[in-house]
């Protein structure tokens, strides 16, 4: 009897492939088989002329979808049927949420096998879970299939209505979506509270205290028994101390007057508290939490994270990582609690089985937590991976094995030093048994918080101890405004308000910011102006779909529909075709909303107006005539005050000016101001005529270095040097978006190009400098690396596959494919057979990716 798996990915086929008996083959689906219509052109001809196929869903005929073979897919499909042609029976074995239960289903419609079909699922790819799976399979959960369904179509439905208002009434090429659209208000909205936050200032002092060999650190807490006030007791919105603070704000000459009278009174200790602390480990990784924990320890982005995640588990070394429950199972539970015998010994290890429960309503118990596949916890330092692979497994496994292990017992000790009418305060902190801080401790997105495990030692004191001031500074703060989002707080914030999936949020990141309407700033996300003015169309005329309530009710109906609890057709008929369904409104307020309306934004205290532009944001007076400016990319929202508009419209009424008249082409030369900064300009734009010759500023200069001559040479850029004595290459310097560069054109050798770093420059560099840096061998430039082993030539070009260590493991290479070797075959015992097998289905898998990038 033969039987064909049908699995996803290669990868995952290639691992599953040797757990199964003989009389399997594994062939993967490379994802989703069909979908909705991504352009015109998949829209089949026979319903083009319907009004609601650019849709992809036919509304009027209870939201029937247009499922289409995408044209990359129609070779996988082609192949997939060959391979069940002569078998048995089919096996469907694709990721065991929503998403692979689609996928298995759309395998079904499109394949139609005449033999019989069953489904097998799996949450981790180990010989035990494979054997257990094929003796448990079931059929399609329809269920399942229909909650999926209706996301997409509502998902589709929200974008294509949304999306082409935004077209007309902001700028074309902007999208909206079910949970974009919300993700992008939440982040508008802190950038507001950044807007709207006055500053306060406050002082206090800070003593470096010194008993027997010891010293210490303690902070002025009250003085004449009125605490004194901290960055926590002033109200944002006005910069002032909140209304019914009790609290003592210091100034600096108050400061620094207490600071000089108290720097040679008698110190003394007036109490000592001492209070005991126990901390929990956190529970077992869910998706939201891996990603919010591997941005702030590992510096990765969500999808990031989540392409590691996926390679760990299709390797076998990890459960599914798309899942919303900390249910560990009893297998876990008990290699979790053998590990940390193992590793730490009996004392760290609890003494009953410790068990997590999940507080979302939508979790789904049946699946499991992540954590490291199988009954027995492979190390780390033996898994044999490396790079960040190797980093995401470690921070895994720690976190598994430490569910298992004993409560951290602290010791938190408050000591209050007294000195005349002021009390200083110096607090410590002591680490009585570490517990699970032997394996692990959770970030933080605090840069200012202490980690947990870290320890705060004081001397012993006892009360009425005397102790010593080395030094006494005065210090004075400054309140801060709002953390901005980053990665990691945006995903706790949707998961918290129920907003999406975890399964999502990598996507939804990588939409708003490949959108334009958020950029990454120093791992935080900062919100464009484009976004404001969308949001703020948005709050107006479809509050409801931006808010956070109504998008979290969104997934409880989707999960009921799941739960087999609801019916997904009136639901989708209310929300689009029902008297304030999504439909009518959309129609409506295309005629209500004026035409330029959102394209102009008012800021608070801001005399200029902020407009959209096809090119960006710009600014926009008539003070005295209409003068407008670019917005430069790195102003903010939050920071565009008056005194920064009135300093970019002076640069660009300055910028405006002409230097003079280019002695060759008798064109005006201008110093001009744009979106990413100052550049130089031969001539004007002229409607019909190709764009004038603009050259960026170098790196370090500044607008008012630069004069006729300077420009003359920026506009000569790339300019000839000379040529190489040795060679007879032209040397070559030039600016980039990179930056200043030279370059040698070496006749057979290509191009070698060198960045110019200050205090190089682009305008007087000469060929004996250049020489000198040429000369100098590329740091970066590594030699190219030796095979470990030669495997033979390739059968169809002869040239050679061998094999080599890279940082992430063991790979294959033939000319400029590279292939990954599996953890299940010795990459010292690889045959090239199996080589050409794995380099077959690396090709293969480029080949699909670049078809649906041009597509």
């Amino acid at each position: 009897m033969t039987s064909v798996v049908i699995v996803e990915s290669p990868t995952k086929a290639r691992t599953i492939k040797d757990f199964l008996p003989k009389g399997y083959k594994v062939v993967a689906s490379m994802g989703h088989v069909r979908d909705l219509p991504q352009s015109a052109a998949e829209i089949p001809e026979k319903v083009k002329k319907e009004s609601w196929s650019q849709l992809g869903v036919n509304v009027d005929k209870d939201f029937e979808p247009l499922y289409v073979i995408p044209k990359g897919k129609k070779k996988v499909v082609k192949e997939l049927k060959t391979a069940i042609k002569d078998a048995d029976e089919v096996i469907l074995a694709t990721d065991e949420d929503r998403e692979g239960e689609s996928i298995s289903w759309h395998l079904l419609e499109v394949l139609q096998p005449a033999i019989p079909s069953k489904r097998m699922v799996f949450h981790e790819i180990t010989k035990t879970a494979i054997s257990n799976s094929l003796k448990n399979c079931r059929d399609i959960n329809h269920s399942l299939v229909r909650a999926q369904e209706t996301r997409r179509i509502l998902d589709r439905l929200y974008g294509y209505t949304i999306s082409p208002l935004l077209w007309k009434k902001i700028a074309t090429g902007l999208s909206a979506g079910r949970v974009q659209s919300v993700s992008v208000r939440l982040i508008v909205l802190r950038e507001r509270e950044r807007r709207a936050f006055k500053k306060g200032s406050y002082w206090d002092l800070k003593a470096g205290l010194a008993k027997d060999k010891t010293q210490f650190q303690a902070k002025l807490h009250s003085l004449g028994g009125k605490r004194i006030a901290s960055g926590k007791d002033f109200d944002e919105n006005t910069g002032k101390v909140a209304k019914g603070k009790n609290v003592l704000l210091l100034d600096e000459k108050e400061a620094r007057t207490l600071e000089s009278r108290l720097l040679d009174s008698p110190w003394k200790v007036k109490s000592v508290e001492e209070k005991k602390s126990s901390t929990k480990p956190a529970p077992p990784f869910i998706t939201s939490t891996l990603q919010q924990e591997a941005s702030r320890k590992l510096r990765l982005s969500p999808r990031r994270t989540m392409q590691v995640a996926q390679g760990l588990y299709e390797r076998g070394f990890i459960t599914y990582m798309r899942t919303d429950s900390v249910n560990l199972s009893d297998q876990a539970v008990k290699a979790a609690r053998k590990s940390v015998v193992s590793m730490y010994g009996d004392e760290y290890l609890t003494t009953k089985p410790r068990i997590f429960k999940s507080k979302s309503k939508g979790a789904q118990e049946a699946h499991e937590a992540i954590r490291p596949a199988g009954s027995s916890f492979t190390l780390p330092k033996k898994s044999g991976l490396a790079g960040m692979e190797l980093s995401l497994y470690e921070l895994i496994w720690k976190r598994t094995v430490a569910t298992q292990m004993v409560d951290a017992r602290q010791i938190h000790i408050t000591a209050d030093i007294e000195v005349d009418e002021a009390i200083f305060r110096a607090k410590g902190k002591r680490i009585e048994f570490p517990g699970f801080f032997r394996a692990y401790v959770e970030g933080t997105d605090d840069p200012d918080e202490v980690l947990e495990s870290k320890e705060i030692i004081l001397p012993e004191l006892k009360t009425g101890e005397k102790v010593k001031c080395k030094e006494l500074t005065a210090d004075g703060h400054e309140t801060s405004p709002p953390h901005r989002y980053t990665e990691a707080s945006l995903v706790k914030k949707l998961e918290t308000e129920g907003i999406g999936r975890p399964s999502t949020y990598a996507t939804i990141i990588d939409t708003i910011v490949s959108r334009g309407y958020v950029r990454i700033m120093n791992h935080t996300l900062v919100p464009s102006f484009t976004a404001f003015a969308v949001t703020e169309l948005m709050e107006e005329h479809f509050d409801d779909l931006v808010d956070p309530g109504f998008t979290a009710k969104m997934e409880q109906v989707l999960d009921e529909i799941a739960g087999n609890k609801k019916e997904q057709l009136p639901y989708m008929k209310k929300f689009f075709l029902g008297k304030k369904g999504l439909q009518k409104k959309t129609t409506d307020k295309i005629e209500e909303i004026p035409p330029s309306k959102f394209r102009q934004l008012e800021f608070p205290g801001v005399k200029a107006k902020v407009c959209i532009g096809r090119y960006g944001p710009y600014l926009e007076t008539h003070d005295e005539e209409k003068v407008t400016a670019s917005i430069p990319q790195d102003v903010s929202p939050a920071d565009l005050n008056q005194e920064t508009v009135d300093l970019i419209l002076m640069q660009q009424k300055k910028g405006s000016e002409e230097l003079g008249i280019h002695p060759e082409t008798n064109q005006p030369v201008y110093l001009l101001n744009g979106t990413y900064g100052p550049y130089v300009q031969l001539g004007e734009i002229e409607e019909g005529k190709s764009k004038p010759k603009r050259v960026t500023l170098p790196k370090g200069m500044k607008e008012t270095e630069v004069n006729m001559d300077i420009a003359l040479v920026l506009l000569s850029l790339p300019r000839e040097l000379g040529t190489h004595p040795e060679t007879n290459g032209r040397i070559m310097v030039g600016i980039s978006r990179y930056g200043s560069y030279l370059v040698h054109e070496h006749p057979t050798d290509g191009k070698d190009y060198r960045s110019l770093n200050l205090p190089d420059s682009i305008i007087d560099i000469n060929m004996e400098r250049a020489l000198e840096i040429l000369s100098v061998p590329k740091r970066s430039r590594r030699k190219s690396a030796e095979p470990l082993r030669e495997l033979g030539a390739h059968p169809d070009d002869s040239s050679p596959v061998n094999v080599f260590i890279g940082p992430y493991g063991p790979y294959v290479k033939h000319q400029k494919t590279n292939a990954s070797i599996p953890k299940e075959i010795d990459h010292t015992e690889i045959t090239l057979d199996q080589a050409l097998d794995l380099l077959k289905a690396k090709a293969a898998g480029k080949t699909r990716r670049g078809r649906r990038k041009k597509n």
